[in-house]
């Protein structure tokens, strides 16, 4: 099954390869340690986010098994996990990891929770079915199956990307495939973070270890983030980038500001308040501990480019022309809705939206089943189809309308791509040329004798 996969893959993507990084799509192999915003009532409790690493010479040819990619191919993403199969870790395609769909033009445009679900449980029933195999009476199983797909629905994610060799993507391929994959998770000291640095010094061996003052002497993502940064500049012959891949618009609750294991306790309120009232000497040494590790002072998104699903990395909009953009979608709120009521567009469309079923068109692109003047219509939700369906332009217009208002009020450092907001923009102005050409042929037959 995940054969006739990796085989689709190489026709879909062979025509647009994506970019992680500034080489030319993947002319060399790489290594790129994902680091993971956290999001939800983990993050609530603790900071530290996820790790991953993207590796883009090596495929899978089962989610378990690894091997060379092929020409077009785009690489994997590894990583462990708690309780999926009992497998320490499981190998996903890249798009499928970001956004749970195949190709680029299949990823929504603007996200909520049944969506998310609806996305993750397609992919998993056709391609992950044997590691996560349906619950009773074919529901959707429960457990941590779908972190495993889908992951810029709920998070920002920091990319640090760096030169490796076909010769060691072989030698990893080997060790991988001839090791016993059995889940042995410990949060402590068998996390995904100390998954992301055995690969990471399986490359670039004794290079990657734990903080035992800044993290307690654990592994933390964000570590592992400075530790490549100081690699790469102690090696300046080694191809070095990073980049931004902003979490999916929409409802999703958004991540938040990825931070060390001490970092988190400093700035945790619900922590730091209570020790200086109890004791004001231990909390004096956490925050030492924390200005003199400069954990804090370590900006994951400080250089890096946007990641543009379908093409190649771009610079993020500088901050003239992100305020020139939110200038003009405001005034263009302000003139098709003058109740300001009616101003919060993303709210209004994500109610909407929550009200819809989500299914597939004849395409594999995603679509709204929704009712307009009581008659049932489909919306297209991705770039790929939004265009194509037979819905009432003015509700492709509130998709769009909403999808521009939540991809510009991100933050600067989340990534926002200029590629994507221009073509955002058009689409926008398309439904609209559509609406004002309904208007007019309706006006045009009521005048009719």
């Amino acid at each position: 099954m995940f054969t006739r996969h990796i085989l689709f893959m190489r026709r879909a993507l062979g025509t647009a390869v994506i970019a992680l990084g500034l080489s030319s799509a993947f002319a060399h192999a790489s290594a790129t340690l994902f680091l993971e915003e956290p999001y939800g009532k983990l993050g609530f409790f603790t900071a530290t986010g996820h790790a991953a690493v993207y590796l883009s010479g090596v495929c899978a040819e089962t989610p378990v098994k690894l091997r060379a990619c092929a020409p077009g191919e785009t690489g994997i993403v590894l990583s462990r996990y708690d309780g999926v199969g009992g497998y320490d870790w499981v190998a996903i395609p890249l798009i499928p990891y970001l956004y749970a769909v195949e190709r680029a033009q299949e990823v929504p445009l603007f996200a909520d929770a049944k969506t998310t679900l609806f996305l993750r449980d397609q992919y998993r029933r056709k391609y992950l079915a044997s590691i996560t195999p349906d619950g009773k009476n074919g529901e959707i199983p429960k457990g941590n199956w779908y972190e495993l797909v889908g992951s810029s629905y709920d998070r920002t994610i920091y990319g640090f990307e760096i030169e490796t060799t076909p010769e060691q993507d072989a030698a990893l391929i080997q060790k991988l495939n001839s090791s016993p994959n059995e889940s042995h998770f410990h949060l402590s000291y068998r996390n995904c973070a100390d998954f992301a640095k055995g690969i990471l010094n399986f490359y670039f061996p004794k290079s990657f270890h734990r903080s035992i003052v800044a993290d307690l002497g654990m592994t933390s993502p964000k570590q592992l983030a400075k530790m490549m940064t100081k690699y790469a500049a102690r090696h300046p012959q080694l191809q070095f980038s990073r980049i931004v891949i902003a979490q999916v618009p929409g409802t999703m609750p958004r991540s938040t500001a990825v931070h060390g294991v001490m970092e988190s306790f400093v700035k945790a309120k619900k922590y730091i308040v209570p020790s200086v009232v109890v004791n004001p000497v231990f909390a004096g040494c956490v925050a030492a501990v924390y200005v003199g590790t400069g954990t804090g002072r370590f900006d994951p998104g400080r250089g890096a480019k946007v990641f543009v699903v379908g093409s190649d990395p771009e610079a993020p909009l500088d901050r003239e022309d992100l305020r020139a953009y939110r200038q003009q979608l405001k005034h263009y709120l302000a003139g098709a809705y003058p109740d300001k009521s009616h101003g919060n567009v993303e709210r209004s469309w994500g109610k909407l939206q929550a009200k819809s079923r989500i299914s597939m068109d004849e395409n594999g692109h995603p679509v709204l089943q929704m009712r307009a003047d009581e008659n049932p219509v489909e919306v297209g939700l991705a770039p790929g189809n939004v265009l194509q369906s037979d819905a009432p332009p003015e509700l492709v217009r509130q998709l769009l309308e909403a999808r521009l208002q939540a991809e510009l009020s991100r933050r600067a450092s989340h990534g926002i791509s200029e590629t994507e907001v221009a073509r955002d923009w058009k689409l926008l102005q398309k439904s609209i040329a559509a609406s004002e050409s309904r208007v007019a042929a309706e006006v045009s037959r009521g005048s009719q004798p």
